[in-house]
């Protein structure tokens, strides 16, 4: 069983994507060429803002919006501890200081209550994270923005496609972010990744910052970096576009069935965990991820019996950031982000992709229960 099927959806859509990487070979703009300008058009208009500026991933992506909001050395950034090292990363790498703060143990997201409070002169920005396919709650973090006069960035890169009352994933704040490495809800073939705004000139400074800070040819007021987007990773999202609202649907309804398979296969006992969805929300479960048991070497266990039956499955995250040896000099110590420290030792994911089959389904539950009971 695969993690996530790439191949049958390449299958479904064969055709398309053979016919769009064909006309970019006999055009031979393989950089931002005019399938550029057409996705992000697409993509735009999709989330519902007014820009979409496309960029070579999902990490680059995240810098360049830094860059754009003039944050850097003696700055700080609120973000999550429970992530991929890209989010604290970038920060980093802006010249800016990350700053932590824990998680809501129910949808692994920044916890809103506790922003506040580390709030200091310096933070210029305010990064969450819908991880795992979940919006964060971005009417709380967006109103503590504004009483404090920062900026909000969201960092989307698991959560392309999920709605928040109503409202597209990377529409919700100033600037949003995502990622379209080959393993998220909407995937190139390689990297890739796309900034949100509805602020004119801000998505003028990204799309400059974008092109080495080039406003036109050889002339450059600023610092920027190389993060334009190859063509035919273009076209290759402009084909997976046509089918994306359809597997949008069938990941909310695939999750769902894990969550009610496993609710009927443990008989409602709480030995594991299951994802929560906001009733506000609508997860496009980039990871369909579960709370095992932790205690003597349990997750471990688990995977081992899990590969035993042939079910593969992923940890994100089996450390939080500011566990991470690269951040050592934030000098946070064990217990600072109890939540994010306590998931990191708990959640793994199973096979999660819009072509599981109800059978294929079955069988992951059922090794499921058999590496927990057994």
């Amino acid at each position: 069983m695969d993690f996530i099927d790439l191949k049958s959806q390449y299958r479904r859509i064969q055709s398309s994507v053979n016919a769009r990487i064909q006309k970019v070979l006999e055009h031979g703009q393989y950089v931002l060429g005019p399938e550029c300008t057409e996705l992000e058009a697409l993509l735009a208009d999709y989330v519902g803002t007014r820009h979409c500026v496309a960029a070579s991933s999902g990490t680059d992506t995240l810098l360049i919006a830094l860059m754009a909001l003039e944050i850097g050395p003696g700055d700080e950034v609120i973000t999550s501890p429970f992530t991929f090292i890209a989010t604290g990363e970038m920060i980093a790498l802006a010249g800016a200081t990350p700053v932590f703060v824990d998680i809501e143990k129910h949808t692994c997201n920044l916890d809103p209550a506790l922003i506040e409070r580390a709030i200091t002169p310096r933070t210029k920005a305010i990064m969450p994270v819908s991880l795992y396919g979940q919006c964060a709650d971005f009417d709380a973090i967006n109103a503590i923005a504004k009483r404090h006069g920062i900026a909000v960035i969201e960092d989307g890169a698991q959560s392309f496609g999920a709605l928040y009352k109503g409202r597209r994933s990377c529409g919700l704040s100033e600037i949003g972010s995502t990622s379209f490495f080959p393993s998220k809800p909407l995937g190139a073939y390689g990297d890739a990744g796309a900034l949100f705004t509805n602020d004119d000139a801000l998505a003028k400074l990204m799309r400059e910052i974008r092109v080495h800070g080039q406003d036109r040819r050889y002339h450059h007021p600023r610092l920027g970096i190389n993060g334009r987007l190859d063509t035919l990773q273009a076209a290759i999202l402009l084909a997976k576009m046509e089918i994306f609202e359809d597997e949008v649907q069938a990941r909310s309804r695939l999750g769902a069935r894990y969550t009610e398979l496993l609710h009927e296969a443990f008989a409602g006992q709480h030995i594991i965990g299951t994802p929560v969805i906001e009733s506000h929300n609508l997860s496009v479960y980039a990871q369909y991820t579960i709370e095992v048991p932790h205690e003597n070497d349990g997750r471990a266990r688990f995977e081992r019996r899990m590969k035993e039956q042939g079910i593969p499955t992923a940890v994100h995250y089996p450390l939080s950031l500011h566990q991470q040896p690269v951040f050592a000099g934030l000098a946070y110590k064990e217990g600072d982000f109890p939540v994010a420290e306590l998931m990191a030792q708990r959640v793994v994911s199973l096979p999660m992709h819009p072509y599981l089959t109800d059978v294929q389904q079955q069988q992951v539950v059922a090794a499921v229960r058999n590496a927990v009971l057994n």
